[in-house]
């Protein structure tokens, strides 16, 4: 491949880099580091070691939680300037609960192009390999307290689809319970140290969670699965009643067949009524 054609406009860009084994890196995200005119990244000491790994040498600058507002108006400058600037944080794709945003909302508001070169990035690897469903809500880090764990939960308790947050072990260990009090019914991954020598990744349902054991050490992210739908079974219902039910569901309400049916039986209520409003649809 000849990296060489692959020019690139001036503007800000947003760098994936490995999340853990570092052939991950793109041929892209090589070049752009190459190319650019600076580089903003978390920790200096984490980027000089993809750098030095590819022969790189370009001046870096720190642009984490703290300093990345006060670094606004210098990095603005340089971009206005035509430059090339890339933005990486120490691992997987920048801007996703990293650093990064505050400068994007800035790039956007003066006009200046930004550009995202994708690679790595631990959401999508987790959920590319978790069987749950594609249609997911990510909530990024857990918070730090347990009652607002508890509040996000319940919220996200309500939507049928997988949820993907970031925690770490001792944490998840802690929260285990909560998870349990409003996503029983579900299923849930357990992704350590994505591409990394020691990754690990433990299946098991909420109910079982409690009796599985995972390291406390690295990094974490945890998938719950969408809800299970119920499937409902009406063996217990004998053929004679299901034939009259079929009969009657034309003419009666189903409170009125729910009385009829169940009248002097041994019989569930509830999964009449619940066989009713299957032949309704």
């Amino acid at each position: 491949m000849n990296l060489n054609n692959n020019k690139f406009k001036p503007g800000l860009y947003c760098v994936a880099t490995p999340i853990g084994n570092m052939g991950d890196i793109s041929f892209r995200a090589i070049k752009i580091l190459q190319d650019s005119d600076l580089i903003l990244c978390e920790d200096t000491r984490v980027t000089k070691k993809i750098l030095q790994k590819f022969e790189i040498n370009k001046k870096l600058v720190s642009n984490h939680k703290f300093n990345e507002k006060k670094n606004l108006e210098k990095v603005l400058e340089v971009l206005k300037n035509k430059k090339i600037v890339s933005l990486v944080s120490d691992a997987g794709t920048p801007a996703v609960s990293d650093p990064g945003r505050i400068l994007v909302k800035e790039c956007v508001k003066n006009g200046i192009s930004i550009f995202p070169l994708p690679g790595a990035s631990a959401v999508s690897a987790a959920i590319s390999i978790s069987g749950f469903s594609d249609k997911f809500y990510f909530c990024g880090f857990l918070p730090e307290k347990q009652s607002q764990t508890k509040k996000l939960f319940k919220d996200l308790s309500s939507l049928d689809c997988s949820i993907i947050f970031f925690v770490s072990p001792n944490k998840l260990h802690k929260r285990i319970d909560d998870i349990k009090e409003f996503f029983l019914n579900r299923d849930i991954l357990i992704c350590r140290e994505i591409s990394k020598y020691h990754e690990e990744y433990i299946r098991t349902s909420i109910k079982e969670l409690s009796n599985v054991n995972f390291s406390r050490k690295g990094e974490i992210t945890v998938i719950i699965s969408e809800s299970k739908k119920e499937r409902l079974s009406f063996n217990e219902l004998e053929e004679s009643d299901k034939r009259r039910i079929d009969r009657l569901i034309k003419k009666m309400s189903i409170k009125d067949i729910v009385k009829k049916i169940s009248e002097g039986k041994e019989i569930s209520k509830k999964l009449i009524y619940k066989y009713c409003l299957e032949l309704k649809k």
